[in-house]
């Protein structure tokens, strides 16, 4: 199962009462884009949040594939009535509180992607159609419509231990839910496990830096996140260094990085009269092969704060 997120403003009541997301294959000029090429990449089953004007207003699942058809007259898009597209047939689920992007956009921005984000830096939808959304942007997604859909206190019983709790009648947004977030959450866990066994004997079971070999102080520290990698990216055990816990942080913060020689580089966020308390000092090195040299240089460019 993956999932997207669709961006329909005045065309999303016409595909909602279709039952499809619709997007056209090339723009006037002949162009493909993107956002459109990727209904080729939707199955049955996969997930898809609906944005319109600053909120998620429904989730639909997909319940078939893409194919090209002519663009259904009712759809208000400005190509002629005879232009192709790509059509996905979608059962939709709309949502009794829309969830507002800018309300929650500090928990959400750490997660979109550098590249094909749906998401500007400002919580303004990019335009486009069709986007895609990794595990952790959905589980996320999935937690803030929960939190406004499935149980609403009643705050004149705030006074007692426990609240009434009542249930929204739309009962079926209920197993939806907890289905996508299950099925993504295992997804993830399963990801990180097989990233984990295969990068252990990689950096032979030690801190990449400080050498400690206590398993429960070591992390399988990502070069590329999550959020940005492609799905064979996720799992290769070269997108990553063994470190303990401290360096770890330090490498996820972008507080550290390493160059292309497996140098490392340290923030000028992090006093020199600090190095020591962290752990550090500049002549330290990892030891980098070809296979991971890429990944290290990217956490370098688009990670590391300098």
């Amino acid at each position: 199962m993956e999932s997207y997120i669709v961006m329909q403003g005045r065309t999303y009541h016409v595909e909602k009462e279709l039952g499809i997301l619709f997007s056209l294959r090339q723009d006037s000029a002949g162009n493909e884009h993107h956002f459109w090429e990727r209904m080729k990449e939707v199955v049955e089953g996969d997930r898809i949040f609906h944005y319109v004007k600053g909120d998620i207003v429904a989730i639909s699942v997909a319940k078939s594939g893409y194919r090209e058809e002519h663009k259904p007259s009712t759809i208000p898009l400005p190509d002629s009535e005879n232009a192709k597209g790509y059509l996905v047939e979608a059962e939709y689920y709309e949502l009794d509180k829309p969830l507002t992007i800018a309300d929650s956009f500090d928990e959400i921005l750490p997660l979109l992607p550098i590249l094909y984000s749906p998401f500007q830096d400002n919580a303004n939808g990019n335009q486009g159609y069709l986007y895609p959304c990794n595990e952790e942007l959905t589980i996320k997604l999935v937690e803030l419509i929960a939190d406004l859909n499935i149980y609403e206190i009643d705050e004149e019983q705030l006074e007692f231990a426990m609240g009434t709790v009542k249930k929204t009648e739309h009962d079926f947004l209920i197993p939806l839910l907890a289905e996508t977030e299950s099925e993504t959450k295992t997804k993830v866990r399963v990801g990180h496990q097989r990233f984990r066994k295969e990068l252990l004997p990689l950096w032979h079971d030690q801190c990449a830096l400080c050498e400690i070999e206590l398993p429960e102080l070591l992390q399988a520290s990502y070069a590329k996140p999550w959020k940005d990698c492609t799905a064979n990216e996720r799992i290769n055990p070269n997108n990553g260094i063994l470190l303990c816990r401290n360096h770890d942080a330090l490498y996820h913060n972008g507080l550290i990085s390493f160059d292309g020689q497996g140098k490392i580089h340290i923030s000028s966020a992090i006093s020199e009269d600090d190095y020591e308390k962290y752990g550090l000092h500049t002549k330290m090195k990892v030891n980098r092969t070809d296979s991971n040299k890429p990944y290290l240089k990217w956490h370098k460019k688009h990670i590391f704060k300098k």
